[in-house]
This record gives C-alpha cells, sequence and structure tokens, in this order.
C-alpha cells in the first residue's frame, strides 16, 4: 500500500498544497487532477522520491519511502510528460537503455516485442529523430512493458497519442490493475478503463 500523510508542497515561497493524505492500495487507479500550477508534477515527483516535501511523509508497505531508497525505486516506475529518449538512438537501443536503468534487463526478443506491441513494428532500429511525436511517445511508453513495477506514476502518459494509442494505454493500465498493481496518473484527456473505478484526488 503507497500512503500519503499531511503532506505539503512549497515551490519558492508560495505554498501550493498541505495537509494532504490518502492511500492508494492494489488494483486501485488514481487521478491527480486541478488547474495548471496547483503541484500536480510536484506531487507525482514527490512519490517517486525525487522531490522532498516540506511536511509529511511518504509510506511505501509501512516504510518510509527514504528508508526504503533502492528497494522502493525497484517497485515504481516513474514516467513523465518528457519522454526522455535520446534523439541520436534508435528505438530499440533508447529501450535497452532505459530498462537497465530502471534495473529490468531485457534481451533483443523482449524490446521488439515490446516496441511491437506498441505499434512500432518496422521502426524499432530508425533514429528516434525521425520518428513523429506520438511514435517517440511510444517508445517511452513500451517500458511499461517491460518492468516489473508494483507501481506505476504516470505524468500525462497520453501526451501526442492518438485514439487507438490512448485505447492501448488504456489497455495496459488494465492489464497492470487486473494483476495487482496500482497507478497514479495526472491528465488533460479521457482516459477511463474498462471495469475500474477511477479515484479522483482534485488539487485545489
Amino acid at each position: 500500500m503507497l500512503e500519503i500523510n499531511n503532506l505539503a508542497c512549497t515551490r519558492g515561497d508560495h505554498l501550493l498544497f498541505s495537509g494532504l493524505s490518502f492511500s492508494l492500495s492494489d488494483g486501485e487507479l488514481m487521478q491527480v487532477q486541478g488547474e495548471n500550477g496547483k503541484g500536480k508534477t510536484s506531487l507525482l515527483r514527490m512519490l517517486c522520491g525525487f522531490v522532498m516535501p516540506t511536511e509529511g511523509e511518504i509510506r511505501w508497505r509501512g516504510q518510509n519511502i527514504r528508508e526504503l531508497d533502492e528497494e522502493y525505486y525497484a517497485e515504481m516506475i516513474y514516467l513523465g510528460h518528457l519522454n526522455a529518449i535520446k534523439d541520436e538512438l534508435n528505438a530499440l537501443e533508447n529501450l535497452h537503455i532505459s530498462a537497465g536503468l530502471s534495473g529490468c534487463g531485457i534481451d533483443g526478443k523482449q524490446a521488439l516485442a515490446a516496441l511491437r506491441h506498441m505499434g512500432l513494428r518496422g521502426r524499432e532500429t530508425l533514429p528516434v529523430k525521425v520518428l513523429s511525436q506520438g511514435q517517440r511517445r511510444r517508445v517511452a511508453l513500451a517500458r511499461l512493458l517491460v518492468t516489473d513495477a508494483h507501481l506505476w506514476i504516470l505524468d500525462e502518459p497520453l501526451t501526442a497519442l492518438d485514439v487507438g494509442a490512448v485505447r492501448l494505454m488504456q489497455e495496459l493500465i488494465g492489464a497492470h490493475l487486473a494483476k495487482g498493481g496500482m497507478a497514479i496518473f495526472t491528465t488533460h484527456q479521457p482516459l477511463e478503463v474498462d471495469g475500474v473505478e477511477t479515484r479522483r484526488l482534485t488539487l485545489a
């Protein structure tokens, strides 16, 4: 279980939010929503351990994530609204590198299967810089298919995706939840997973 207790976040001298508490259990999906500048991305980055909260704590399986350190990172994957891929490398190379950095060693067969599942057949060895924005996003999202992470933290996962890719993303999240995983995300586009009631947390 992911537990957030009395969390507060400031940016400079500006308080974005305070007194924030919630929990997320296996099989649950949560959308963080609110106007721009309310701290949605800051909250997700705190949940990843990238940013320290001004107050409060984040606990994973009953322990503060600061104490767990690498144990927590092995069970969590973060995909930001930027793709974090290298333009000069191809899709296969990018996926191998990102999977390795996440602690998930994969072979060529697994990488090919993931990219093809994401609709990139025939583009696996092209430099990423020649791909469309939607295709580049699919390369980044392919990481979700090769990870064993229990917790998915997704910041605007639907950016630049067409209708077919959005449907595919919904299916990926649904399959992850069905296996007992959990996910928390932000989006400006509709994202509904069949058979799953999305919890919504609004930062006002």
